[in-house]
């Protein structure tokens, strides 16, 4: 019986790179399958900080792990983790980032890990955040000409217009164009986000690789009146719900406006805040009537976000937007920016509202509406419902593998690794 294709040479063999990569077509092979998988994944951050972009990994790698394919993972990693990871990890150096001590910078890739990788022998690079350790991710992979590909989780460079450094933000850019041209492929989790950095010229390979919704956990049926007259909330009241961590590129400012806007016009409404975060303080200061409910994972965030009568995302930092379609899968409307990850999610007046970026106004006039009609609220969230049944996480993290195989064949075709660009 022959051999499948995904035999690839030892890390230190010496045969000549063009016979690395032969045609599967010209010698014959049976094409490769998801079981001849060894994919290295670098990440800023598996499962020391919980987040979406570290839930979509984590659940990429169980996916693989059960079809068969071999993982390992390399990121920094902390004496306190907020979840166990899945997969076999590797611990990268890393550093504090000043401000925000939570999260930690990963640094160059030492010799130690080097060798680690070498002795796995992977067949592709999967980096997930755009810093020094994947870079180095990047140029290993090109030595040793194996295919790299990268997955974009946030908009990095829109970060520095909230702390004051939106003259950075150009070349912030210009360096992840420069990074994502190093790789074979990008993958984005929205349509609305692919379109994005295609017109952003970060690469000419850019996939879906979108997120899906556990319906067990996020269903209607998880609403609980007990829990929130337990924080204060009365059964005919309405909740405006915020779910996130509370960082200012979440948009804490343009939330907090609208909110100020709707008291002003005498709208009645309650506002509760799932999630912890740096910010936390600021935002209990701007809304001094706001109900934190605090961290909350598992069943207990599906009970939280059920238990809101709509979500309020005013975020433009999103590729996706995990909390929206969390939302939507719990038969709430959304009131979002009109911004990457959202726009892919929300149909404006069917399953929500998708209002200008930081216009407060029209924000305001979107909440009231949702506040003030109980029949609105009950048909666009039928309508969210429905629309979120089609995210399925399987199939969500096949398309996936699938655009590994198929770099893995172009590259075995003959393609050459993707060259820098000199243009900005």
């Amino acid at each position: 019986m022959m051999p499948k294709t995904g035999w690839f040479p030892s890390a230190g063999c010496n045969l000549p790179s063009q016979w690395q990569f032969s045609s599967q077509a010209a010698i014959g092979l049976p094409l490769m399958d998801v079981t001849d998988l060894r994919i290295a994944l670098f990440s800023g951050n598996y499962n020391y900080v919980r987040d979406g972009a570290n839930q979509a990994l984590n659940r990429l790698v169980g996916y693989l792990l059960r079809q068969g394919a071999q993982v390992r993972i390399y990121s920094p990693t902390t004496d306190t983790p907020a979840f166990e990871p899945t997969g076999d990890l590797v611990s990268i150096p890393s550093m504090a980032i000043p401000g925000r001590a939570e999260y930690r910078a990963p640094l160059m890739l030492p010799p130690s890990v080097k060798s680690d990788i070498k002795r796995f022998n992977p067949n592709i690079f999967h980096v997930s955040s755009p810093e020094v350790m994947s870079n180095s991710a990047v140029s290993l992979a090109r030595k040793w000409n194996r295919p790299a590909v990268a997955s974009v989780h946030t908009r990095f460079e829109t970060y520095f217009r909230y702390y004051g450094l939106a003259f950075l933000e150009p070349l912030a850019l210009a360096w992840l164009r420069r990074f994502y041209r190093r790789c074979d492929a990008i993958f984005a989790p929205s349509d609305s986000m692919a379109q994005l950095l295609r017109d952003q010229r970060m690469n000419y390979d850019v996939g879906i690789w979108s997120r899906g919704i556990d319906q067990e956990i996020f269903n209607p049926n998880r609403r609980d009146l007990a829990w929130r007259r337990e924080l204060g909330i009365a059964d005919d009241e309405v909740a405006i719900g915020f779910v996130g961590r509370l960082v200012m590129e979440k948009g804490l400012d343009v939330f907090s406006d609208a909110i100020d806007a709707l008291k002003r016009r005498g709208v009645k409404h309650r506002v509760l805040i799932v999630g912890e975060g740096p910010a936390r303080q600021w935002f209990a200061d701007r809304l001094p009537d706001g109900i934190f409910a605090g961290f909350q994972a598992g069943p207990d965030l599906g009970r939280a976000v059920a238990s809101m009568d709509l979500l309020f995302n005013p975020s433009v930092t999103e590729t996706f937007g995990n909390v929206t379609l969390e939302a939507m899968a719990a038969g709430l409307p959304v009131v979002a920016a009109r911004a990457t990850g959202s726009e892919s999610l929300v149909t404006d007046r069917v399953t929500g509202r998708l209002v200008r970026p930081g216009a407060i106004a029209d924000f305001a006039d979107a909440l009231q509406h949702y506040c003030e009609d109980a029949d609105a609220r009950a048909a666009t969230g039928k309508s969210g419902k429905q629309a979120s049944d089609r995210y399925g996480w399987d199939a969500v993290n096949q398309s996936l593998v699938d655009g590994y195989l198929r770099v893995i064949r172009q590259r075995e075709a003959g393609s050459s690794p993707p060259r820098p660009s000199p243009v900005p």
